[in-house]
């Protein structure tokens, strides 16, 4: 049987594994206006040809921009850049309208404080 290592100590996962998805959030700015679309519709769950119709393009255009934007936010692989689009929603979103914009919640030390 195996067993699962528990965090006891509180060590934090992003620190122990050296992978922090939100440090891709900086590198948004290398990214193109149609990047940026495209990130921002891959945090939706979307599948390449769903994006691609969405989008109006061919799928083969949309993997190749999914590559480029995997490549310029310093991530490996398809479902780490979303992440980072669902962590990036704010500044990659400009519809002020957008309901994900009053989702955001106050970080945990706010929250103590509140209580």
């Amino acid at each position: 049987m195996t067993t699962r290592s528990v965090t006891v100590n509180g060590n934090c996962s992003y620190r122990r594994t050296g992978h922090d998805p939100e440090s891709a959030v900086l590198r948004l700015a290398r990214l193109t206006g149609r990047e940026r679309e495209v990130l921002l519709l891959l945090g939706t769950g979307l599948g390449n040809r769903e994006l691609a119709r969405e989008l109006g393009i061919a799928e083969r255009t949309v993997k190749a921009h999914i590559a480029n934007i995997v490549e310029k936010i310093g991530q490996r692989t398809r479902t780490q850049a979303a992440i980072v689009s669902a962590l990036a929603h704010d500044a990659l979103c400009a519809d002020r309208a957008c309901t994900r914009h009053r989702m955001t919640e106050p970080a945990p030390e706010q929250r103590i404080r509140a209580a």
